[in-house]
Formats: C-alpha cells, structure tokens, sequence
C-alpha cells in the first residue's frame, strides 16, 4: 500500500472542512476539530487525513467490482 496523498485541509468557522483532490470529504466540528488541529501538527498530515476520512485503499478494489456478489 502506497502512501496516502492529496489531502488538505481549511478552517471555516471553527469547522474543519478535510478535502481529497479538493473535494469536501468530511467535515469535524467541536472537540474532534480541535484534536484534529493538535494531531496533525505532531505526525503525518497525509496519514491522518486519510485515517479521518476513512480513505484507505485497500488493493482489493478491481477483484472486488468483478465478484459475483458486486455484479448489477
């Protein structure tokens, strides 16, 4: 597995709006935006983007579309 990439992040009115590829893919509010500030600044932006959003991959992705049970 590659490392993650292509993440940022904007503050907007205490929000954190977290992008991939400049799409809004989640957006923290409160305590978890406040840990989120504080976490980042201490290890890899890109890992904890990606470990906020839930956007890992996986490898698995082109087996899985082709499984029966994926079918349409």
């Amino acid at each position: 597995m590659g490392n993650p990439a292509g993440f940022d992040y904007v503050l907007r009115a205490g929000d954190v709006v977290i992008r991939h590829h400049g799409k809004a893919a989640t957006v923290l509010r409160g305590a978890r935006a406040a840990q989120f500030l504080i976490e980042v600044e201490q290890g890899d932006p890109q890992l904890l983007m990606a470990r906020v959003t839930g956007n890992y991959r996986r490898g698995n992705e082109r087996a899985a579309k082709r499984h029966p049970r994926n079918a349409g």
